[in-house]
């Protein structure tokens, strides 16, 4: 049975790619190392885009999700404030005869 790949996170990704990187702008590569090197870089990167674009989906559904639901303002009759409650009662219950 295969052994599962360990799942790094965005930040380790990030700092091989910074690592990649650093190791390409030095210079002093054999070209078939700088090229590997470059070829891993890329791989690198497109995994943290995906990442990123993956989290910023995430956060625009959970602010779609807890987005205030606007109020309705179309002059409908709703809008307009309720009438006064008709008491609905014994005439010697009415507290404002």
């Amino acid at each position: 049975m295969a052994k599962e790949a360990r799942q790094e996170t965005f930040e380790q990704l990030y700092a091989r790619l910074e690592a990649a990187v650093a190791k390409l702008e030095a210079g002093g590569l054999p070209l078939e190392e700088a090229i590997e090197l470059y070829e891993q870089g890329m791989t690198l990167a497109r995994q943290c885009q995906e990442r990123l674009d993956k989290a910023e989906l995430k956060i625009t559904k959970l602010r779609e999700s807890f987005a205030p639901i606007p109020a309705r303002s179309n002059g409908a009759a709703d809008d307009q404030p309720p009438e006064e409650y008709e008491y609905v009662g014994d005439a010697e219950d009415d507290p404002f005869p």
